[in-house]
């Protein structure tokens, strides 16, 4: 019994130290931001791309990043491959196909687009009337993407 009551008391702990971070939809977020105004990081990334997985079991499991993007920004994680149509910001977004099973998605295209090309991962930050105000494609670490949301506190 002793050994059970440690067991629970042991995960209770450990859980409540870690802050889960809140993705939105697109749908999501068009709704919150009529009761709350706030930035938007949609972080753009694919299956296929090992900087992207890696953001994702490095930065964006920073119990301090999550905490930071949970209190002051919706955050979309988005898969530039959903087939989904998505409607965002009075608009409807679709899969395009361009070959047997491969394909981007229009919105990730309109996002995520710098320079006429579209690198993975892509963090794209909107304003309140989402408006992009900062595009980056590249790998950030905790330190570099912590500044980063520093920055857009501002």
């Amino acid at each position: 019994m002793k050994k059970l009551f440690i067991i629970f008391f042991f995960f209770g702990i450990t859980s409540t130290g870690f802050c889960q971070l809140k993705s939105r939809t697109f749908e999501e977020v068009d709704s919150l931001q009529q009761i709350q105004k706030r930035k938007i990081i949609v972080f753009i990334h694919t299956d296929w791309c090992q900087f992207c997985q890696r953001m994702k079991t490095t930065t964006f499991k920073n119990q301090e990043i999550t905490e930071k993007l949970n209190s002051n920004f919706y955050f979309i994680d988005f898969n530039a491959e959903e087939k989904r149509d998505i409607t965002f910001n009075n608009q409807i977004f679709k899969y395009k196909p361009s070959g047997n099973n491969v394909g981007v998605h229009e919105l990730a295209l309109q996002l995520g687009t710098i320079n006429d090309q579209i690198v993975y991962p892509v963090l794209c930050v909107l304003n309140e009337r989402n408006e992009i105000i900062v595009q980056y494609s590249n790998y950030l670490s905790p330190k570099d993407f912590s500044l980063l949301l520093e920055k857009l506190k501002e």
